[in-house]
């Protein structure tokens, strides 16, 4: 796995859309842009990506855990394919392989992780989705957090997100949905 760059992104409110204080919500995105070994390559076995999304869920949840400041409540993943790629190849990377690395990380895990995976250029804009690690029916937990990276990914490289928060949305109104 041959990785370009890696980010952080630390995403703090602490006051609600209209502006009243309310209690704070961190939301931490880390990141890695790799080249696709497969951008080009029209080829049905991708177990090699397998391997590499168990490899990044482990680096990437460490460092959003670290960077998270309290126990991680909610989690999520995403990946931008460039356009030499397909988007097959980022969901090679987040499903089968890169979860049960997350979940050693934050201790827990017991809801389906939600992802968003998606061909794009230089700078495309990626929804990561979150929601309670442990809780798939709390409906106040769902969440997303827009990420960018202007010089990725490009057509021959593969940005893959995970995502954490360290509680609900501000001041989340919605409640549990049906058991």
């Amino acid at each position: 796995m041959q990785i370009r760059k890696t980010m952080l992104i630390r995403d703090r409110t602490e006051t609600d859309e209209m502006g009243a204080p309310c209690a704070p919500l961190t939301r931490v995105v880390a990141l890695a842009v790799l080249r696709n070994p497969f951008a080009g390559v029209n080829r049905d076995d991708l177990t090699e990506l397998f391997e590499h999304g168990a490899t990044l869920g482990a680096h990437l949840a460490a460092e959003a855990a670290a960077a998270l400041g309290a126990p991680p409540v909610g989690y999520g993943k995403a990946a931008i394919v460039g356009a030499d790629g397909a988007a097959e190849h980022g969901a090679a990377l987040l499903h089968p392989r890169l979860g049960g690395p997350v979940r050693a990380v934050i201790g827990g895990g017991k809801a389906l992780m939600p992802s968003n995976v998606k061909t794009g250029g230089l700078g495309a804009v990626i929804d990561v989705p979150l929601g309670h690690k442990d809780e798939p029916w709390s409906f106040d937990h769902i969440d997303t957090l827009s990420i960018a990276v202007p010089d990725a990914p490009r057509p021959n490289e593969i940005m893959v997100c995970v995502g954490l928060s360290d509680s609900a949305r501000i001041r989340a109104r919605v409640g549990k949905g049906p058991s």
